[in-house]
């Protein structure tokens, strides 16, 4: 290749490395630009991959009948502050629950519903999360493993039982090393016999199941809530391939038990795993995006800073563009050089902001990992062409203008003005 198509760039290199301090200054906006966008990017996948891994935990043969609001649905703001309002929704029941156990496709079902009390052993006291679940809790949640002992059977269940399965959280506060198989705890006055206790799971979906005691939902709903309905049913199918169609089943049997003719009048929501993980998807997809166009805003402020640079240098510069003009410069490679200077600090810049970013990104990700949470924070492909297109499109967009400029001036005029 001729020296001659490289001697734009070695006129803007001599120029950037001259002019350091002013180039430092307009590095600064385009560093802190992408450094933004490569954090905010491997924060998004991290939270989305979590999130979507909790859901998938479960399993992706479960279906969840959750209660609603109705005339909401179930993610919007309008039922999430209802409920939280305390508004009650008290129609779903453990009878839905046999009823939908009868469906085709559906291989065990139970209806649960969570609440609290103050548990005691001997001199020991602590209020406790209760998880009233139906027998078949264990076929559900294959998650559910027993350390010792067993879970409660049907027959337990109907008959409002007063026994316990305890997370190991709970066994370790109430009896530390100890058996706790065969001892029992005292809820509201009554002494609830430990027929199980339940190996470590650790938090799932940000709820610790290790300090769940889980009873049977109808002896939690008559002997301690003093309530007939419940909060949700989880449905485990035999064929996953079927879901769509398992979940119309589910929708229109509900439909009917609870005398509703308007689905916008639904006092339930049926969502399969595979469906919960998609709306989690969406809606994480959405806040990165929204995330990194909040963040872009940093790189237009330093292509503005850049470009306000490049006018000062093509002013300051006239004279130098004058003389290579009248010894046989063209305004292409005038062009070319004053572009080249843009694009070679904005490149410069993202691949700083890009360093920066990988190293926080490694940071946070070792930081969450020591608090127990599993968050995949890695710097991926993705953030690093984001970070470099990022900044080449900056060095495009904003130094295209003052480039022209020098390169639309004629030899008379730039030596006129010096």
């Amino acid at each position: 290749m001729n020296k001659k198509h490289f001697i734009p760039f070695f006129f803007a290199w001599k120029t950037i490395t001259t002019h350091r301090a002013r180039t430092a200054l307009a590095l600064l906006g385009v560093v802190i630009g992408v450094f933004a966008v490569v954090v905010v990017t491997s924060l998004g996948d991290g939270v989305k991959g979590f999130v979507l891994g909790q859901v998938e935990s479960f399993g992706s043969d479960l279906i969840q009948v959750e209660i609603k609001i109705p005339s909401t649905t179930a993610m919007s703001s309008e039922n999430s502050t209802g409920r939280a309002q305390g508004t009650q929704i008290t129609t779903l029941t453990v009878k839905d629950g046999e009823a939908i156990d009868k469906l085709g496709n559906v291989a065990a079902v139970y209806a649960g519903t969570i609440g609290q009390e103050r548990a005691t052993y001997g001199s020991i006291g602590k209020r406790i999360q209760l998880f009233g679940t139906g027998a078949a809790v264990a076929e559900v949640d294959s998650n559910l493993v027993l350390e010792s002992g067993r879970f409660f059977t049907d027959e337990e269940a109907s008959s409002l039982a007063q026994v316990a399965v305890l997370g190991s959280e709970t066994k370790d506060t109430f009896f530390g090393t100890g058996d706790a198989v065969g001892q029992s705890i005292t809820l509201k006055g009554d002494k609830y016999r430990v027929i199980g206790v339940l190996k470590e799971r650790g938090a799932v979906a940000f709820l610790n199941f290790d300090s769940f005691t889980y009873i049977p939902v109808q002896t939690l709903q008559k002997k301690l809530l003093g309530v007939d309905y419940v909060q949700f049913i989880s449905v485990k199918m035999i064929d996953p391939s079927r879901e769509r169609e398992t979940v119309a089943d589910i929708v229109a049997l509900l439909r009917n038990r609870h005398d509703i003719d308007d689905p916008d009048k639904d006092d339930f929501s049926v969502t399969s795993t595979k469906e919960a993980q998609k709306t989690f998807s969406d809606v994480l997809g959405s806040l990165s995006i929204l995330l990194l166009a909040l963040t872009s805003i940093s790189l237009v402020v330093g292509g503005v800073g850049i470009m306000n640079v490049m006018y000062v240098s093509v002013s300051e510069r006239t004279s130098e563009i004058g003389l290579r003009k009248a010894v046989g410069a063209t305004s292409r490679s005038i062009l070319q050089q004053f572009l080249l200077e843009a694009l070679i600090i904005t490149l410069s810049g993202g691949l700083i902001g890009i360093i920066l970013g990988m190293l926080l990104t490694l940071v946070l990700g070792a930081v969450f990992a020591s608090f127990g949470f599993a968050l995949p924070l890695s710097f991926s492909l993705q953030s690093f062409f984001l970070g470099v297109g990022f900044s080449t499109a900056v060095g495009l967009i904003f130094g295209l203008a003052p480039a022209y400029r020098a390169a639309n001036l004629t030899p008379m005029e730039a030596l006129r003005k010096d």
